[in-house]
């Protein structure tokens, strides 16, 4: 028995023991897969933490969002930027990250006193992944909102476009939101061309985005800025602007209108009185007009430089009875049709025309058609739906239609350059280019014509032009007082004013066209007239520019001014 028992005890060890070492050899391998999961773990984050570290900071900075797009510089015809991208700071939060969300506005505000504070809270309270609080801080507002040390606020890094002349060429490069897309002025002109279509596709990287060249010269248009924000003083005006056009290739060297706005804080440009006048707006553009009705007699074939008419008594028609200003009382000839400004002579120079023919030479001249040109803000031409003799006698002094300040400048081009007319340009273009896409629209000899009586009415006894002039340089041009419409009637003290000049007068280079938008008299007893507001800003403009467009002055009297290279 005893025996026995030793036995079962013997047998009952070696079972224990077994189990021992199987218990053992199961917590073995509990503490290795242990090990291994949390070195897993530790690996994962520990490769994340590299990846992380190795990335973009400002790639990185918070969660996904939509990230600024980049565009490409503009720059003028000399290389100047005139619009770029630069690097700013964007305000985010995280929502579900905010421990409380009065106290963070309140030291957020301490920083944004111009936050909105109801939309704000809400925005913090809202427990989303991500939202905006203000784009585009300056770096101050950056480090002083960093210094607070809010849990669940971040920073991303953004691209905003920034134009370093301000508002000197607002009218001409537009505008971009706060995604940096443009949508106005020749930035939506960019994004139209195919960049919109790189933006959405990930593919507008900042260095592959070759500069866009204008034919802009930004040393020119800071003059033309600088005289008509002058002009819109000094006579008390509405608004003014000018135009400086390549009369050879129809390139836009220079063109302002103000009021205008700052690009670089628009809040103001979508205001009526802000809009760009010489493209987008248009005008009865009084006698400027009668460049065009004596060139289309003369290019009629039935009127001479010699052809006289008879001014000594107003033309009466229906109810419309047409009077000369300054009227001579007597017949009058081409020229003295054209410096003396003549509502009487150039009604007759258009009736020789006729009705039919009158209406098809101002839309060969581009007069009654929206221009094609690459700035969006064009506006459309109006006229009468059915043209009578009363309308072309009033359209044949620059009443009864309207047309923009540019077109009027183009259509002078064509008639100083040989008859050629073409769209204009805000790009560069050579003349090759631009003959090639021109239409002839004058005869050779009736362009000769019109250069003459342009120089004549700048020199001659009587010439409404000579307000223009500019020692060195021939100009040529005319005027145009236009009386405005008021509750429906013509007012004789409400005037929108217009002077069109080319120069040098032997072969003119550029044109220069200024309007003044009701002015008023400089001093008291003074007009009001083209010749006293909007001649004057032709010749500063001429004066200070002529040698940054490559036109040497002539003093000599034999010898007009000639043209130098220009770059």
């Amino acid at each position: 028995m005893i025996g026995r028992w030793r036995r079962k005890k013997a047998d009952t060890s070696i079972v224990v023991d077994g189990a021992r070492k199987a218990t053992g050899g199961r917590a073995k391998n509990r503490v290795l897969m242990t090990m291994a999961a949390f070195f897993g773990i530790y690996s994962i984050i520990g490769g994340r933490l590299v990846y992380l570290g190795m990335q973009d900071p400002d790639a990185s900075g918070g969660p996904v969002s939509r990230v600024t797009a980049s565009r490409p510089d503009i720059v003028d015809r000399n290389g100047e930027v005139l619009a770029t991208d630069i690097k700013t700071a964007s305000l985010f939060a995280e929502p579900r990250r905010i421990v409380d969300a009065d106290e963070a506005l309140e030291k957020i505000s301490t920083v944004l006193p111009d936050i909105d504070y109801e939309q704000t809270y809400h925005k913090l309270k809202s427990g989303a992944g991500f939202v905006w609080l203000k784009r585009q801080l300056s770096p101050k507002q950056q480090n002083d909102i960093m210094q607070l040390g809010i849990p669940g606020i971040g920073f991303r890094t953004e691209k905003r476009r920034f134009y370093p002349g301000g508002a000197t060429a607002s009218h001409i490069l537009g505008l971009v939101n706060i995604d940096n897309q443009g949508i106005a002025g020749l930035e939506k002109y960019i994004d139209e061309q195919g960049l919109a279509d790189l933006q959405a596709s990930g593919l507008a990287v900042a260095a592959d985005l070759k500069p866009v060249r204008l034919s802009v010269d930004i040393r020119v248009q800071h003059i033309v800025h600088d005289e008509v924000s002058q002009a819109l003083q000094k006579y008390h005006a509405i608004a003014a602007g000018a135009v400086v056009l390549n009369a050879k290739t129809g390139e836009v060297v220079a063109m302002a209108s103000v009021p205008d706005f700052d690009p670089n804080n628009p809040y103001n440009a979508h205001e009526k009185d802000r809009l760009n006048r010489m493209s987008a707006g248009t005008f009865e553009m009084g006698s400027t007009i009668k460049s065009f009705t004596t060139a289309m007699a003369l290019d009629s074939g039935k009127v001479t430089l010699n052809s006289t008419f008879d001014a000594s008594r107003p033309i009466t028609i229906g109810r419309r009875t047409i009077r000369d200003f300054h009227g001579k009382g007597r017949v009058l000839t081409v020229p003295e049709v054209f410096i003396y400004s003549s509502n009487i002579g150039s009604a007759k120079e258009a009736d020789v025309v006729g009705v039919e023919g009158h209406r098809e030479f101002l839309k060969r001249m581009g007069l009654l058609d929206r221009m094609k040109t690459e700035l969006p803000e064009v506006a459309r031409p109006t006229e009468p739906k059915v043209w009578k003799k009363v309308h072309s006698i009033t359209a044949a002094f620059g009443h009864g239609f309207s047309t923009t300040p540019l077109q009027t400048a183009l259509g002078a081009a064509a008639l100083m350059n040989g008859g050629y007319l073409m769209n204009p340009t805000f790009l560069p273009r050579t003349v090759e280019e631009a003959i090639a896409g021109a239409t002839k629209v004058v005869e050779d000899k009736t362009s000769a014509d019109m250069r003459y009586l342009y120089l004549l009415n700048a020199t001659a006894p009587g010439g409404s032009g000579k307000r223009a002039a500019v020692p060195g340089y021939r100009v040529g041009g005319k005027t145009g007082t236009a009386e405005k419409v008021v509750n429906g009637r013509y007012a004789k003290n409400v005037r929108f004013n217009a002077f069109v000049a080319a120069f040098p007068m032997e072969d003119p280079q550029y044109i220069v066209l200024s309007i003044v938008d009701e002015p008023k008299p400089e001093k008291p007893g003074m007009g009001a007239t083209a010749g006293l507001n909007a001649a004057p800003i032709v010749a500063n403009i001429i004066r200070r520019s002529a040698s940054m467009l490559g036109v040497k002055p002539e003093f000599s009297q034999e010898n007009g001014a000639t043209l130098v290279s220009y770059q």
